[in-house]
């Protein structure tokens, strides 16, 4: 799950269980166990509210039946929706110049895309806190910090110092929780289900899978939440160090009952790391991809695409012909989430640059793929769409790429280096899109990629991805969150 560019302002660079090369077919695992008090997480907000809300309960069962934040959760998750478009639609025009309205510093950096529920602005940091921040001036009303995070020189290798919560979060208005997995010390990796009105820890379980070596495992893509589950991806620490295997978990949003997983079917390595997290298709279907592994010999499930079922069995799955050199050369296809087409299409491109087309539902094996173009840079984080028209984030540059409805590949304009480059979202007639290098928010002309207007937010962390909501862009940056008046 290597990244091989490195941005000079950044303070850091970047189941049943399935073994062998065998079957890729999981089933539930025995229930992982939930918190006890030894579990190093703080029980109640450690930050007085401003406003007293209503106490809240250790048991989900106790969530209302009917949620006051749902109508309010304008961004429950990474790029708004399940197939993670980050298109906000009544996004107002971006003004030029571009000016920060406020900045909140916190007490880690916010590698997560920030969400809004209930009018919040939700971050969680690199420090294993989550914050709600007031929308309009960015003051903290309420701080969960939930255990110590994994310093590391405690670690075999890897980027993040330390390393808490790296993965989006993601809102759930039928259960009113706010889910997240946070690294803390030992290590282990914990979900916790929040209330996002007072950040109370309704619960918690470890989802560190049985034969696994958490110190190995890094949880990097964003939280999906569908068919009932928390969906949890896990690759490995940049390096690709010591034994492990790239997995796909689901946690029933309840808390209770068993948990189901999708393990790649590797010796070694094949990491689900893609930050945008797994894309859902309106059957609950998940869209995966998968890094590279450690055979140039046997094919085993790495530099893929997989479709899983919302229990996680395998539906269909691709690889390129040229899975062998892929792996060989670390240019697997790990480092993107795919996209979703009109006309059911899925689009992935990775670090070589290459992009292929392919049939939802069939993804078409080894070489099956509809077409195929070369981008001419890697692609790195979560794309943005519109319709058949996908923003893909080239490193240092932005990619316009048109899919047509035959499935061919139409590559359009990019942009100069610097100007933009990370996953981008859409709205207000620009497509926003922050440059890891340079500290800076870019919005650019959607047809033609020319600038409309930027300003500088500061150090970003690696596929950071602006927020759009109510006439604000807000930014997760490497000391906190800035919002700007789009």
């Amino acid at each position: 799950m290597k990244a091989h560019f490195s941005a000079p302002l950044l303070l850091v660079a970047l189941t049943a269980i399935v073994t062998g090369c065998g079957s890729v077919t999981p089933s539930a695992v025995g229930a992982v166990p939930t918190a006890t008090s030894a579990t190093p997480i703080i029980a109640a907000s450690d930050t007085p509210l401003a406003t007293p809300l209503p106490s809240d309960a250790a048991s989900p069962s106790d969530a209302p039946a009917a949620d006051p934040l749902a109508v309010a959760a304008n961004w429950p998750t990474y790029h708004l929706n399940a197939q993670r478009t980050g298109l906000q639609i009544g996004f107002p025009a971006p003004k030029s110049p571009l000016s920060k309205v406020w900045t909140a510093k916190l007490d880690g950096a916010v590698y997560a895309e920030p969400l809004v529920v209930g009018g919040n602005v939700i971050a969680a940091t690199e420090n294993d806190s989550v914050y709600a921040l007031n929308s309009k001036t960015g003051a903290v009303i309420w701080r969960q910090h939930l255990g110590t995070p994994v310093a590391l020189s405690t670690l075999p290798c890897g980027n993040i110092n330390p390393l808490g919560i790296t993965g989006t979060p993601a809102y759930d208005a039928a259960t009113a929780s706010l889910f997240l997995v946070a690294e803390v010390t030992g290590p282990h990796h914990m979900l916790f289900a929040l209330n996002p009105a007072n950040g109370v820890v309704r619960w918690s379980r470890n989802v560190d899978l049985a034969g696994d070596s958490p110190i190995t495992h890094q949880q990097r893509p964003a939280m999906a939440v569908a068919n009932g589950y928390v969906y949890i991806g896990f690759g490995g620490l940049a390096g690709d160090c010591g034994q492990y295997k790239g997995e796909e978990l689901g946690v029933p949003t309840t808390g209770t009952g068993s948990t189901i997983a999708y393990r790649v079917p590797v010796s070694r390595e094949g990491a689900i790391w893609a930050t945008a997290g797994p894309v859902i298709d309106a059957a609950g279907n998940l869209y995966i991809s998968t890094g590279n592994g450690a055979s140039t010999t046997t094919y085993d499930g790495s530099d893929s695409v997989v479709e899983l079922s919302p229990k996680l069995t395998m539906i269909s799955r691709f690889a390129p012909s040229i899975w062998a050199n892929d792996n060989a050369r670390d240019l697997d296809l790990g480092s993107s989430s795919p996209a979703l087409v009109p006309g059911g299409f899925v689009f992935i491109a990775g670090k070589r640059g290459v992009g292929y087309v392919l049939h939802q539902g069939a993804l078409g094996g080894i070489g099956g793929q509809v077409s195929s173009a070369s981008l001419s840079c890697g692609v790195y984080g979560g794309m943005a769409q519109s319709g058949s028209t996908i923003y893909v984030p080239c490193q240092s540059r932005l990619r316009e790429v048109q899919i047509s409805a035959t499935g061919t590949i139409k590559v359009g304009w990019i942009t100069g280096s610097g100007l933009g480059g990370g996953p981008a979202v859409i709205g207000g007639g620009a497509v926003w899109s922050l440059d890891a290098a340079g500290g800076s928010l870019w919005a650019l002309n959607p047809a033609t990629g020319g600038v409309l207007a930027s300003v500088g937010v500061g150090a970003l962390p690696h596929f950071a991805s602006p927020t759009l909501w109510s006439g604000l862009v807000l930014v997760g940056t490497m000391t906190g969150v800035v919002a700007v008046a789009g």
